[in-house]
């Protein structure tokens, strides 16, 4: 950065490059995006939750809150399920001087700009045809997983409740608004993994009556 602090960090682990985006300060620096050239990347916002995240099968962009704005698959990618879902370009700034743009899977550029001069890295990366079908299966999520999903969701149906409570304390009606959007899907989601995941009876009832609380 102009300030002397460093920006932008590439280093060897192994057989893979690692490029590291830092913030602007002078100790105690915080990530502020890490792409790897095995295709795993991350960018996070100012207050450290994930904004991008990506792996070999696609991405996803999220909000500050957590809340999935978009997702994509890569288009040479293998889904278990639903159609393919195309990138739109994305173009953000990490901060003043850093920014990230994503054109394709192999097209994930770091940009560097300050005092008139501009340097670029090339951090995406492409799967090769050969190395799709030895992907891994996916990991199934076990019976600790599940319920701790299940009570997060409580939680923030909880908190989303509040919130009504305390911004419309005259409204009568506050217990019969439903929830977010996002809180619906994730519940969803929850119940479907109870139908595919190898866990017990009593487990896939409780965690259905966690979510369904």
């Amino acid at each position: 950065y102009p300030s002397g602090n460093l920006a932008i960090i590439v280093v060897r682990d192994k057989n893979r490059l690692i490029c590291i985006v830092q913030e602007d300060k002078p100790n105690n620096a915080e990530i502020q995006a890490v792409f790897k050239s095995n295709g795993r990347n991350n960018c996070y916002y100012p207050n450290g939750a994930v904004w991008i995240n990506m792996n070999i099968q696609g991405g996803q962009y999220l909000d500050q809150a957590g809340n999935r704005v978009r997702r994509w698959t890569w288009p040479n990618s293998v889904v278990s399920s639903g159609a393919h879902v195309p990138l739109s370009p994305i173009f953000i700034s990490l901060n003043r001087h850093v920014g990230v743009r994503i054109l394709g899977q192999d097209k994930i550029a770091v940009s560097f700009l300050a005092m008139g001069q501009q340097a670029k890295f090339n951090v995406g990366t492409k799967v090769q045809v050969s190395d799709i079908g030895q992907l891994p299966p996916p990991a199934r999520l076990g019976e600790d997983e599940l319920l701790l999903l299940a009570f997060r969701v409580r939680i923030l149906r909880l908190f989303d409740r509040l919130r009504g409570c305390l911004n419309f304390p005259s409204n009568e009606q506050w217990d019969k608004i439903k929830p977010p959007a996002y809180l619906i899907t994730q519940t969803l989601k929850i119940l479907q993994l109870c139908t595919t995941s190898d866990i017990s009876d009593d487990v896939r009832s409780s965690v259905r009556a966690i979510v369904n609380a």
